[in-house]
């Protein structure tokens, strides 16, 4: 049945984080590959989907409240008027309001600009739509961005730029003056700005989430997605959102319609809860957080690996592996998970650039700290558990 499969279902490969992840699960291994938050969400916001459930709201369903909400919430952050009726569409997801806002502005042969490492969905969404990623290669130990680098990556079919800040998978970001530059080079070459804001709550320290939207000429030229997923630890309720000029986030909405015609409409009214949170929330949200990242940080550093970038933001740390270790991130995967029950992501899979040397490619592991204290505490006396790594095998006590 090969031959019955489309061009492209034959070009998509399974996601390998996913498939880490189910992997990690079926040999019970702890799971720091896959961002999602192992511990309860807000008790607010369950009891409200349940209510909403038992209030029979089951069907499908539009909940306007929510981009009154958003609207609100974009005039008080970034300073910002969007028309709640016609600048916001609801989506699965910000993986969905991602693909939709791909799907209506990208043509076959249109070029995106996408910074380098890149999450894997960026990709696939642009290649979908027949349009051509071009990566730009973000400048190690510090994830900065290179303007003249940058500059030189447009071209007459240069349609758009893909930013996501707070940065997966390093946990960079991006500063004022980098957004200036993008927002420059925007407005210069008549190009959209697609933004992944999944992380906007969650930054550290002094670093605070700025929309490129907010910058001169930039509001009528971007389009920002985001979800309740990552700030309120419900990556499996899939409500997402699009903001953008009128007429493209109707293309976003007419397009979600056609594919699923609704976000789950229990989960849209506990999002009238969650978007209601109080700054106590937020302020918790980022202060348990650095506990966490820190706490990992310790726990790598003292394996070996090289922490050069301690994350401003998300909830990923991409960490160098240890100077002894000589193979492939690939390998020490396979070797951590063998050895130490221990599941994370090999960070080859981020990176698409040339700019790299291979070798350089295969040295850095991605950690997800989205986890309990108990979790990351277990982890930790596993990789405690682990003598040392030789001839490209990690040895156990």
């Amino acid at each position: 049945m090969e031959g019955k499969l489309s061009r492209l279902a034959r070009t998509l490969k399974p996601s390998p984080i996913q498939d880490l992840s189910h992997f990690a699960e079926r040999c019970g291994a702890i799971n720091l590959a896959e961002g999602f938050p192992d511990f309860p969400a807000p008790a607010k916001i369950k009891e409200a989907a349940i209510s909403a459930i038992n209030s029979d709201f089951n069907q499908y369903r539009h909940v306007q409240g929510i981009c009154d909400m958003l609207s609100k919430m974009m005039k008080q952050k970034h300073g910002l008027h969007f028309d709640p009726l016609t600048e916001i569409a609801i989506c699965c997801g910000q993986t969905e309001a991602f693909a939709a806002t791909i799907f209506a502005t990208i043509s076959p042969g249109d070029e995106v600009v996408v910074f380098d490492p890149a999450y894997e969905t960026y990709e696939t969404c642009i290649a979908m739509a027949g349009g051509v990623p071009v990566y730009v290669a973000l400048d190690p130990p510090h994830w900065t961005l290179d303007g003249g680098k940058f500059m030189k990556s447009f071209t007459p079919r240069t349609k758009a730029i893909v930013l996501n800040s707070p940065h997966n998978p390093t946990g960079k970001v991006f500063s004022m003056q980098e957004l200036e530059v993008i927002a420059e080079a925007c407005c210069r070459m008549d190009c959209v700005a697609i933004t992944d804001e999944v992380y906007e709550y969650i930054t550290f320290e002094m670093h605070k989430h700025t929309s490129i939207a907010s910058l001169s000429g930039m509001q009528e030229r971007t389009i920002i997605t985001s979800s309740l997923s990552k700030t309120f630890s419900v990556t499996g309720w899939r409500i997402g959102w699009a903001i953008a000029p009128c007429n493209i986030a109707s293309a976003i909405r007419n397009i979600h319609i056609k594919i699923t015609d609704s976000a789950p409409a229990p989960f849209q009214e506990a999002a009238l809860t969650a978007l209601s949170s109080p700054p106590l929330y937020f302020k918790s949200l980022r202060e348990d957080y650095v506990t966490r990242r820190d706490y990992v940080i310790d726990m790598l550093v003292m394996f070996g690996f090289q922490v050069h970038f301690k994350p401003q933001g998300s909830f990923f740390i991409f960490a160098e592996l240890p100077e002894n270790w000589l193979s492939s991130d690939v390998d020490f995967v396979e070797n951590l998970i063998k050895k130490a029950g221990i599941a994370a992501v090999p960070g080859c899979g981020f990176f698409h650039t040339s700019t790299y040397s291979q070798q350089y490619q295969s040295r850095y592991v991605r950690f997800a700290f989205c986890k309990s204290m108990a979790t990351l505490t277990a982890a930790a006396k596993r990789i405690s558990e682990l003598a040392s790594i030789k001839d490209g095998i990690i040895l156990s006590k």
